[in-house]
Order: structure tokens, then sequence, then C-alpha cells
């Protein structure tokens, strides 16, 4: 299986092409719902955008910015519409924000996002329906940031705002992830100076203007985590291509934890899981229970939490799973019960699951992308049908799930499909 571009990296990139006013090609962008309403947000503020998707080409150019005001609609559908605020600010001084939509997985505060704003020289009015972003005379100004929480999203969006402003920007507990870092090699690519990608204190000189360039999206280690714990599960084999090899060390030692390793070929930049007779977990010293958790980048990614627990429920032992991110995003084990898993829910944080269970298929409803895929593998591994509803939400983060499912084994089908444009 092909693995696709990163969502999480995509999407901030096709905000940051509207810092320039040439044009700018972005390479290896996946064919996902989220991706074409952030396109669509691009078009309403003034972009011209041409898309290859069997080529996975995306070209935008905007030299000139019609609107500073992010459309309602569109807002609601994709949380990640809020990253144009940073580039809106940077080019015309200005953003109107509406409240932003997405997956109900908990509280996602935006107040580190305006603190850095605030700290470049922005200052906010809030009306009925948005908060207005408005520069204050000289534009923005460089300043030093330290960020009250490790956010991705805040520190793209502060560093996009930076990157035209006026002097030196200095931002600590910058978030670390790949993605962070794929968005300020785009920028540095575009005439930026930002050192420190990768690392949670990052260093912008401010520069006059940004020119046009083409980026490619880095791999979607969230979409390859997900179809390795669906091999492991269910017992296949699995050879993954167009991988970058490094994020891959931040997922291995919990995967091993059941069992689960692989092996990476650099130069081909291909993973191969091959899957063992019997997997059990691995427990920590004294034969003590071992724990997962998640955090910022390099620990544990959030978005792998669900598909490791479906994962924990067909390898023998017991396991503690420490959701810190969001509080919400636990609850889809409630569906995973209903088909037979034997997890007890602590708290809204922390759920213990013993393996292996037999699973059961029956109707489920995926309430956000990472328990949609999940709920997908648990219908793999359960005996029967199962029917998955609101699959769209899939959509939204994973390409085409039941071709790349349907052309590994899988016995899976859609009865409908939303169009994407």
């Amino acid at each position: 299986m092909r693995v696709a571009g990163n969502k999480n990296a995509a999407l901030p990139m096709i905000a940051a092409s509207l810092l320039a006013a040439e044009p700018v090609t972005l390479t290896n962008v996946p064919d996902i719902a989220d991706v074409a309403s952030m396109l669509e947000a691009a078009k309403r503020l003034g972009a011209t955008v041409r898309r290859d998707k069997v080529a996975g080409t995306v070209a935008i150019h905007a030299p000139r910015i019609r609107s500073a005001r992010i459309d309602a609609e569109l807002a609601a559908r994709i949380r990640t519409s809020f990253l144009f605020a940073g580039p809106l600010l940077a080019r015309t001084g200005r953003a109107s924000l509406p409240p932003p939509g997405g997956d109900a997985i908990g509280a996602r505060r935006l107040d580190t996002h305006f603190a850095g704003f605030h700290a470049l020289g922005a200052r906010t009015r809030p009306t009925r329906r948005s908060l207005a972003l408005k520069c204050q005379r000289g534009g923005l100004r460089g300043a030093r940031i330290l960020l009250d929480e490790a956010s991705v999203t805040a520190t793209e969006n502060i560093l996009m705002a930076a990157v035209l402003a006026k002097g030196c920007t200095e931002i600590y507990n910058a978030a670390c992830e790949p993605h962070v870092a794929d968005l300020a090699a785009m920028l540095n690519a575009m005439g930026a100076k930002v050192e420190g990608a990768g690392t949670n204190r990052l260093v912008v000189d401010g520069v006059e203007s940004l020119h046009g360039c083409t980026a490619r999206v880095g791999c979607d280690y969230i979409e390859a985590g997900s179809y390795i714990a669906a091999a492991a599960a269910t017992g296949g084999e699995l050879l993954l291509t167009n991988i970058d090899p490094e994020p891959f060390e931040v997922l291995e030692g919990p995967f091993a934890r059941f069992g689960v390793t692989w092996t990476i070929d650099r130069a081909a930049r291909t993973l191969r899981y091959v899957p063992k007779r019997l997997r059990k977990m691995k427990y920590d010293l004294g034969d003590a229970i071992p724990s997962v958790a998640d955090g910022p980048w390099p620990a544990f990614p959030s978005d792998l939490m669900s598909v490791l627990i479906v994962l924990a429920t067909q390898t023998r032992g017991t396991c503690l799973f420490f959701e810190k991110m969001f509080e919400s995003r636990l609850y889809f084990v409630d569906r995973l019960r209903q088909m037979g898993a034997k997890i007890v829910q602590c708290d809204p944080h922390r759920v213990v699951v013993t393996g292996p269970s037999r699973l059961v298929g029956g109707s489920v409803a995926s309430n956000d992308i990472r328990a949609g895929i999940a709920l997908v593998i648990a219908a793999l591994c359960a005996k029967g049908e199962s029917v998955i509803s609101a699959a769209e939400t899939i959509d939204r983060g994973y390409v085409a799930v039941e071709d790349s499912f349907a052309a590994l084994g899988a016995d899976i089908r859609r009865e409908q499909r939303e169009v994407c444009k």
C-alpha cells in the first residue's frame, strides 16, 4: 500500500501558500475531504487553485487577497480553517474568524493562537459571530513568545504570521511534530528565515516578502500506523511504500508493547510488517501491567490511540491507555464494548483493555476521524457483518478507505459516498 501525504502537513501548507503573491505548488497532497475544504476556503479568499488528484499536486496562486473573512460554513466544516488567520494577518493586516468546527473529541482552545498574535502586535475585536484581528499601525513586529501549551496549530499560525513581521521572533515551547517541520521547510523555500524546526524553540527573522516554491507534503505516519494496526490485529502482512522513515522512531516503542515490529528500507522508503504467530503484551519490569500515554511530539501521538486500543483487544494481556490530550477521544470505546471488547473505562482519560476478545459485528457510528478508522479495524476482526454509519468522518483523514482495505483483502464496501469537490 502506498502511504498518502500527511493531512496535518498539507492543511497548514495550503494556508501558507497565501503568504506569497507568486504561484506555489504542493506535491504528495492526499485526496481527502479536509484538503478539499481547505482548498475551497483558499479560493473564497482570492486564490486560484489547480489540482491534479491523480498526480497528487496542487498549484495555488494568490496574487491578491480578495477577502480577509473566513467563510463561516467552511469554518464549521473544518477546524484548520483557522490556520488562515496567520497568513491573512501577515499579508493583509487583518482577519475575521468565525468559530472553527472539527472533530468532537473535546475542548480545543484557541487562546494560545491569540496570545501569540497579540505579542506580534495584532489586536482582537470580538463581534457577535466572529473574532476580528487587526494589526496595529506599522504592522506585525517580532517578539519573544512563550506558548502556554505546545499546540501544533498555534505554533503553525504564529510561525506563518511571524515570517513577514518586522524583526526577530522567538517561539518557545513550540510544537516539534514532523508536519510543523514540513511547514517550516516550505516557508524557507519561499524565502523565509526560520531556524529550529523540529525543536521546541523556533527563531524567525522576518522578511519583506515571500516568493513561490514547490514543496512536498511528508508521508502520513498516522495513516501508516493505522494500517499497521489493522494488519497486526487481523494477522495480515503489509508492505508500505512512500514513507519517510524518521517519524516511525516514535511509533516503534508503543507498537512493540503489542508484539508489533517492522523493518524499514530507508533507500527504498518502504516499511514491511510480517505477523507473528502469537502476539503477547510486553509487560513492564516485575510483570507490571504496561501503559500507553500520548502527548506532544516526540510522545506517542493522540491520533493513534484509538487504533492501538483496537489492537489491544486482539493481543494477549492487559494494558492501560492514558489519553492526556482530549477528554472525549476515548468515548468511542462504548462501541467496542458493544462488539464484545473487554474494556473498563476508568474516567474520560483512561481505559484498561484486556485481550484477546472475540468481537462480534454490529451497527456502530463514527464520531471522529480516528474513532472511525478504529471501528473499521474492529469490524475486520469481528465475526459477522458490521455497519459503520457516519463513515464520512473517516474521509476527512483517510484516502478511499474502502478501496485501500479491499485491495488488501478486506470484504468491505461503501453504500453511499459524499462526493468531495
